[in-house]
């Protein structure tokens, strides 16, 4: 004969194992949070670097950057203006034709007079792993100053520091941004997923290739646009 569910024993067991998948899955964000903030900085005590890398946000379809996006690059501007750096890597999603953050991030910098040859395009920058993996080995940087908001730069530091970088950090928080409760609700997730990535199995990003070193030309990473 079949025996009877334990309904009751069943949901609290269900419950117990929740909890304890919730219970890593903070205690993972705590660790990779407060490991990426021993790296964090200011504009002016920011150490001499081989480039500044400036991870991308959206862009709209005139090629204007979003509020969050050119918050970054208005930092990542000032850095290069401090002379920081020589070299500026924009890196984002330039996974299809009809959306371009990469671009639209160049033509912003240049605007602004940042010459051509100092600006490096990372068209496969889908997530913060890749930009980072391949910021050391396709344009072969062992020092850089990372740029975006605190909440996402603190796992960028840790992914850095994983992977071999010497990365510090200036936050790029200027605004009070349209949903960031749901932000910091997927970050959780996102420094869990960072954790395995960078801490744990170390995967080749999506896209490799041939090599770009950083003090050549950024003019070498042009796509005609």
């Amino acid at each position: 004969m079949l025996k009877k569910i334990n309904w009751k024993h069943t949901i609290i067991g269900i419950l117990l194992v929740a909890f304890l998948c919730l219970f890593v899955a903070l205690a993972v964000d705590f660790y990779v949070s407060q490991s990426g903030k021993k790296n964090l900085t200011t504009l002016q005590q920011a150490p001499q670097a081989d480039a500044i890398i400036v991870f991308g946000a959206l862009v709209f379809s005139n090629g204007q950057p979003s509020d969050m996006l050119q918050d970054r690059l208005d930092v990542g501007l000032k850095l290069y203006q401090a002379n920081k750096a020589t070299r500026i890597v924009v890196t984002g999603d330039h996974g299809q034709k009809s959306y371009d953050e990469v671009n639209g991030m160049r033509q912003y910098l240049q605007a602004k007079g940042v010459p051509r040859e100092a600006i490096f395009m990372d068209h496969a920058g889908f997530n913060t792993y890749d930009s980072l993996y391949r910021a050391k080995d396709i344009f072969e940087i062992k020092k850089a100053i990372l740029v975006t908001q605190e909440y996402h730069l603190v796992r960028a530091l840790y992914i850095g520091k994983q992977l071999g970088l010497s990365v510090v950090g200036v936050p790029s928080d200027t605004h009070v941004y349209p949903g960031m409760p749901f932000y910091l609700v997927r970050e959780v997730g996102s420094r869990f997923k960072a954790f395995l990535q960078a801490g744990v199995f170390h995967p080749e990003p999506k896209y490799l290739g041939d090599t770009i070193p950083i003090w050549k030309s950024g003019v070498l990473t042009d796509d005609g646009k």
